[in-house]
């Protein structure tokens, strides 16, 4: 099938534009099927295991909500460890960690792994939310499609955000939220046609999901309107206070990952332990004396289980609902802003499987309500209903967390349909953007990226700048002017190289300043100036920012940032002499040499344990130009099945090989194969 689908696209060569946006309505239809799937599998097996536990075992009573939890875990925590270990946690970094570092590819596996862990932990009590998982799903569903129809990284790339869109579009009905997350969270750079992709991917899901779950907004909620102009100040509070909430829960949740991780415990069992304080916590909260909303008659200890579920416990939306519409007491949603977070911190932060996004909407919404009841109590003339206060610190803690303050203000108000507190949305998610940035530099979804060396910034590893040097990308022996040249020169090599600024020096070489196209404008713009009487003294800027060789690129780019320079001259740390010059095409550069030193590192890593290993062996063989294997294939040549190649070293460079590399003569071959196929291997490249 796959060969046939390909010889079509090379036979017909259909329009790049109508392939990607026929692949774009795949992914979306697929996501949204998964997402209908996964949201009925979790109903299921809360059904199956709390009524299970109430008919079969009906004297362990509202102890259930801590066995019930473990047993959860006790069947994700071998799925996580044996089968997909990128199911483990909230799946969004996973996704960004594979758009940055292996061109979006993602084993397919991951995508039944995901469904299956993420719905056992959430339908068993997990504290966590169907985004992520779904998210992953999708992204996962996207990069095999790519791969499938051997996609180059960028459209692959593409379809990991197309798939992440429709994730967020069918599980929330959102498809404008959706849309955003992509684009804001994942990729933040998208080119037009990429973005028109994107669209089509998340209208596809959203179609789905309104086919099988409905098209009504996920809350029903009255329509909340600002009682006055003033009432503005509140919500710019409100958003300060998110932000700290936000951090609050990026630090908790990383804390308890690091614990974990570091914990030489087995990784198959850690989410039980981590599910077993969940269960223990929501047992203890049915006992907090005057925190429930219930009446009399509905008793917290004679309610089935299922109706029963302590509030921290799964996505928590019917719960988030009740906040908005204002009907749950002043301390019930006060103790929650704690204790979700503790909650998913516990579920996620041992290995468990499931999402953030749920429960910072859940964070935001108690905060908004608690923030609600102090407000109308000091200042009753202009505050508003305690439900929209709950209403933009959902918005404002997810800003505060994720970084996305778009996506936060887009999936409220689809998740709500009320158009009227955008004002209070826009300003409260951008001030908790602003905050938390400035208190905390990663987001919930970059946190375990940076533990890992990670710095995802505009879809890249802003990380791999820190190994790269100055002096190893920047310009030797740069055009340069000296202070008493005449300025006729200076506008002559302007126009002759289109360049658009040079370094200027001293006497020994020292660096002067630096002198821009829009320095000679400036100059040519006045009207008493005598140009033949001009010197490039006179055009240039003293004293500029400098850079040094032995920096790190990343250090350059921190210098440039704030002017929004487009180029740095490097001096000499003594004495101060021009010995370079370092643009933002340069940066360009170093991020892919930086990319090739990290691949290079991890692949002698790999080599190294893989030697470890006593029927594994290397071999390496040069392609001799009589070789039956020159032109062709990878995935053409008959390598034993327990062989494969590694690397091509050629001309210099080392290559990744994929299937469609061709082999060339004289090519320089890494392999990896049991001791038993090396000869056999090596005779493929041998002459014939």
């Amino acid at each position: 099938m796959k060969p046939y689908l390909r010889n079509i696209f090379d036979t017909f060569t259909p329009r790049v534009s109508l392939v990607l946006m026929g692949m774009a309505v795949l992914v979306g239809g697929l996501t949204g099927l998964a997402a209908v799937f996964f949201i009925k599998l979790i109903a299921f097996i809360q059904s199956f295991f709390y009524e299970g536990a109430e008919n079969l075992l009906p004297f362990i009573g509202n102890f259930a909500f801590v066995v019930v939890p473990i047993v959860g875990a006790l069947l994700v925590g071998p799925l996580v460890a044996y089968f997909a270990s990128e199911a483990k946690g909230h799946g969004v970094p996973e996704v960004m960690q594979a758009l940055v570092l292996h061109g979006g590819r993602i084993r397919p596996r991951v995508a039944i792994a995901k469904i299956t862990a993420s719905a056992l932990c959430i339908g068993t009590g997990g504290s966590a939310g169907r985004e992520g998982p779904i998210v992953q799903v999708g992204s996962a569903l996207g990069s095999s499609v790519g791969q499938w129809l051997g996609f180059s990284d960028e459209r692959i790339k593409n379809l990991v955000a197309c798939g992440a869109a429709a994730g967020i579009a069918a599980t929330f009905n959102a498809p404008i939220a959706g849309v955003a997350f992509a684009a804001e969270v994942l990729m933040t750079e998208l080119q037009g046609r990429m973005f028109g992709n994107i669209v089509i991917s998340a209208v596809s899901a959203s179609i789905i999901s309104r086919i099988f779950l409905g098209a009504k907004p996920a809350f029903i909620v009255p329509t909340y309107t600002m009682t006055s102009p003033w009432e503005i100040l509140l919500y710019a509070l409100l958003g300060l206070l998110a932000a700290l909430v936000g951090v609050m829960f990026i630090k908790m949740l990383s804390t308890f990952e690091t614990v974990f991780d570091n914990w030489q415990f087995p990784l198959a069992l850690k989410p039980a332990v981590g599910a077993m304080l969940l269960g223990l916590l929501g047992y203890f909260y049915l006992f907090f004396p005057n925190v429930h909303y219930l009446s009399s008659e509905e008793s917290i200890l004679r309610m089935p289980l299922m109706e029963n579920m302590p509030h921290i416990f799964g996505s928590g939306f019917t719960f988030i609902e009740s906040v908005l519409q204002g009907k749950v007491s002043f301390l019930l949603v006060f103790l929650l802003i704690f204790l979700k977070p503790l909650a998913t911190s516990f579920t996620l932060g041992s290995g468990n499987s499931g999402g953030v996004f749920a429960p910072s909407l859940f964070t935001g919404a108690v905060l908004g309500g608690a923030y609600g009841y102090a407000v109308n109590k000091y200042f009753p003339d202009i505050a508003g209903n305690v439900g929209a206060y709950a209403l933009v610190g959902m918005a404002a803690v997810f800003a505060a967390a994720a970084r996305a303050p778009l996506t936060a203000l887009l999936i409220v108000f689809e998740m709500s349909n009320d158009y009227l507190l955008i004002l209070p949305l826009m300003v409260a998610g951008v001030v908790a953007t602003l905050v938390a940035e400035w208190i905390h530099p990663d987001s919930i979804y970059t946190t375990k990226l940076t533990k890992r060396g990670i710095k995802f910034d505009q879809g890249r590893d802003l990380d791999v700048m820190q190994g790269v040097l100055v002096e190893e990308v920047m310009k030797k022996d740069p055009i340069s002017f000296q202070i008493d040249q005449p300025f006729s020169e200076l506008y002559a090599v302007f126009q002759e190289t289109h360049l658009q600024g040079f370094p200027v020096t001293g006497d020994d070489n020292k660096l002067y300043g630096i002198v821009t196209m829009q320095d000679v404008t400036r100059v040519l713009s006045q009207s008493n100036v005598r140009v033949r009487e001009l010197t490039v003294k006179d055009v240039a800027t003293p004293n500029p920012i400098v850079a040094y060789a032995h920096e790190h690129v990343w250090a350059a780019i921190q210098k440039m940032a704030p002017r929004d320079l487009a180029r740095l001259p490097v001096v000499t740390e003594k004495g101060g002499e021009l010995i370079g010059l370092i643009s933002r095409s340069d940066i360009l550069k170093a991020y892919d040499v930086g990319i090739m030193k990290k691949q290079q590192t991890q692949y002698a890593r790999d080599r190294m344990s893989l030697r470890k290993i006593s029927d594994v062996t290397f071999v390496e063989v040069t392609v001799d130009p009589e070789s039956s294997a020159v032109g062709k294939k990878l995935l053409d040549l008959p390598l034993p099945e327990s062989s494969n190649m590694v690397s091509i070293e050629r001309n210099g460079t080392v290559l990744i090989p994929r299937g469609d590399s061709l082999i060339k003569k004289n090519d320089f071959l890494t392999l990896v194969c049991t001791k038993k196929t090396a000869q056999k291997t090596l005779e493929l490249f041998k002459k014939i």
